[in-house]
């Protein structure tokens, strides 16, 4: 992984109107993870969204999840067992 390569998060939800996408492109940095897991707060405090809590801890665990281990490289895509 180099320093352009951005990571794409998606959301898709059915609604009333449709399907509604929520699409999040980060940077796989400390950094962008962090204000990343923030955009998710405040997502979800917007009551004009459809973008609830749940969604946000959703998401974040996918978030945190991805992050690679120490002792494996970023490009390790084998899947990972249960904790």
């Amino acid at each position: 992984m180099t320093d352009d390569d951005v990571r794409i998060l998606a959301l898709v939800k059915p609604s009333p109107a449709g399907k509604e996408r929520y699409v999040f492109g980060f940077a796989d940095t400390d950094e962008d993870r962090a204000e990343l897991l923030r955009q998710f707060g405040r997502f979800a405090s917007n009551p004009a969204l459809s973008f609830t809590w749940y969604d946000a801890a959703c998401l974040s665990a996918a978030v945190r999840d991805r992050k690679p281990a120490p002792d494996r490289p970023a490009d390790d895509t084998r899947p990972r067992q249960p904790r």
